[in-house]
């Protein structure tokens, strides 16, 4: 019998994404600094990321930081990360457009949010896309 599935999607990508900027994890490290909060993220731990050795799950401050660094959006971070730490894969569309609706619904209140999920029940019945 063997383990849960071992995921590395943040470590892949922060790994990946050095490689692309052709840095070292001594020249990537110092600039992972979330610019709102200050919060720093270490050498060691990216370095344990990277290698999928076992760490404690990151904060938003430091995937802020780690997002800085990389210069990359926070929500491919976010996404990453989900994956790796809580078994979460990231909502996938062919053109990219639900996932900026779900970001976008995120925002509403809660009674607008319902009102507009009854209004797509109404287009869509619920599961009739989700047999597959």
């Amino acid at each position: 019998m063997s383990g849960p599935e071992r995921r590395t999607q943040l470590g892949d990508l922060i790994r990946e994404r050095r490689a692309e900027l052709g840095e070292s994890l001594d020249t990537f490290a110092p600039r992972a600094v979330d610019p709102e909060s200050g919060t720093r993220v270490t050498r060691g731990w990216i370095y344990r990321l990277e290698r999928g050795e076992k760490i404690t799950p990151p904060v938003f401050e430091e995937l802020a930081a780690l997002a800085a660094a990389a210069r990359l959006p926070i929500e491919r971070l976010q996404d990453a990360a989900g994956a790796q730490f809580h078994g979460v894969d990231p909502l996938r569309s062919g053109t990219g457009e639900a996932v900026a609706y779900v970001r976008k619904l995120d925002q509403l209140p809660p009674d607008q949010r319902d009102k507009l999920l009854r209004l797509i029940d109404t287009l869509v019945p619920p599961h009739s896309s989700d047999e597959q």
